[in-house]
């Protein structure tokens, strides 16, 4: 059986363990049915999902395995994921960390209804969805950081998220972040992914994998004059 959760493997977020948070994240493999907004979006492509340990084989298989399995069979996958919650809020706990868990980590699934079943647990993802957005603001434990892109017919959603009061993940070309974007403070999202922790803000993140040389609209280029962070 593969598990579902994979606890601080992820360089960013074992980062938060220095805040006092031990972060569990669920990779998937993106496709139509769990990233409904990927093509209008335009990160089809540039999906994290080619970032780090992901394009390593035994990562891929077992990304192919979740999904398959979710699937298949929600209801099963559903209780495994909630058992894995459970072990994971008690290791957290043992070493004296807060838990927190990213459902999302390459995928788009609405999963509220799961986390509203555990509302003693505290959840974060970043999203393309409008839906999952308007869902996370009636849940307590659930924050969500609105994903940006250029894309002419995603614009509608983005404008849709910041009346919602939601911050924008934006992905730009390089490590040099400017001081403002869309007339929002920018900060630096890989410092931490504790993204539930942030003020309301860009969340600037540089691109990685094949993101790099994206040109879909999902990257963001900065002007020469650009004033940068710092």
């Amino acid at each position: 059986m593969t598990e579902l959760l994979s606890i601080d493997t992820n360089a960013k977020t074992i980062k938060g363990q220095k805040k006092g948070y031990m972060t569990a994240i669920l990779y998937m493999t993106p496709n139509d049915a769990i990233c409904p907004a990927s093509k209008i979006a335009g990160c089809r492509e540039a999906c994290l999902v080619s970032a780090g340990r992901g394009v390593m084989t035994p990562v891929k298989k077992a990304r192919d395995n979740r999904t398959a399995f979710y699937l298949k069979d929600k209801s099963a996958f559903y209780a495994q994921l909630k058992t894995e919650c459970e072990k994971f809020i008690k290791k957290a706990e043992r070493k004296g960390l807060i838990p927190c868990v990213r459902l999302n980590g390459t995928s788009d699934i609405d999963h509220t209804d799961f986390i509203a079943s555990m509302p003693e647990l505290q959840f974060y993802d970043y999203s393309k969805r409008i839906i999952i957005a308007e869902k996370a603001k009636e849940l307590t434990n659930y924050h969500v950081t609105f994903s940006y892109s250029q894309t002419g017919r995603y614009q509608k959603h983005v404008e849709g998220a910041l009346a919602l009061g939601n911050n924008l993940a934006v992905v730009f070309r390089t490590k040099q972040l400017p001081k403002f974007f869309m007339g929002l403070p920018v900060i630096n999202g890989d410092e931490s992914d504790l993204r539930f922790k942030d003020e309301s803000q860009v969340v600037g993140l540089y691109a990685k994998g094949k993101a790099k040389k994206d040109k879909s609209g999902l990257v963001v280029d900065l002007p020469d004059n650009a004033i940068a962070v710092g």
